[in-house]
């Protein structure tokens, strides 16, 4: 399991909140699994499969903890990601999670689970526009695609 530093974190979570160094930050420094990671909570299958394909399974686990799969929470939790595993269920609303980290002192964890909930409330309300439902509805390419 790779250990990322307070400072990687932190420019993640810039990266989560569409903040340009923080993406440049983590390009220029091998850290793309990150950027995938983002790309992969926000249903990027390809990133899903970069993620995977490149043995990064504990982001993987994380990115389907998010998304409440108890599989991929069990994974983290055997692997003792701990950190991880936390900050999956502060998006799920567990507050006893952001108790651990901040006492565990790893609060960029915290603030790293509140930018992803934002940028998954973000995503949701975008979606949810007239012209994003139109525009869904009449995504025949989208909806015929093959998954690669």
């Amino acid at each position: 399991m790779k250990h990322y530093s307070t400072f990687a974190i932190d420019q993640f979570t810039r990266h989560v909140l569409k903040d340009t160094a923080g993406f440049n930050w983590l390009m220029n420094n091998g850290y793309r699994e990150l950027i995938a990671t983002l790309d992969a909570i926000r249903d990027d299958k390809k990133a899903f499969k970069f993620l995977m394909d490149n043995k990064h399974f504990i982001l993987a686990a994380f990115v389907n903890a998010i998304w409440e799969d108890q599989k991929a929470f069990k994974l983290l939790m055997d692997a003792k990601a701990f950190e991880w595993a936390a900050c999956a269920n502060i998006i799920n609303g567990d507050d006893k999670a952001e108790s651990f980290l901040k006492q565990s002192g790893n609060e960029h964890f915290v603030l790293l689970a509140h930018a992803i909930q934002s940028r998954i409330h973000e995503d949701g309300d975008r979606n949810m526009t007239p012209w994003a439902v139109l525009r869904n509805i009449f995504d025949f390419k989208k909806a015929f695609k093959k998954d690669e």
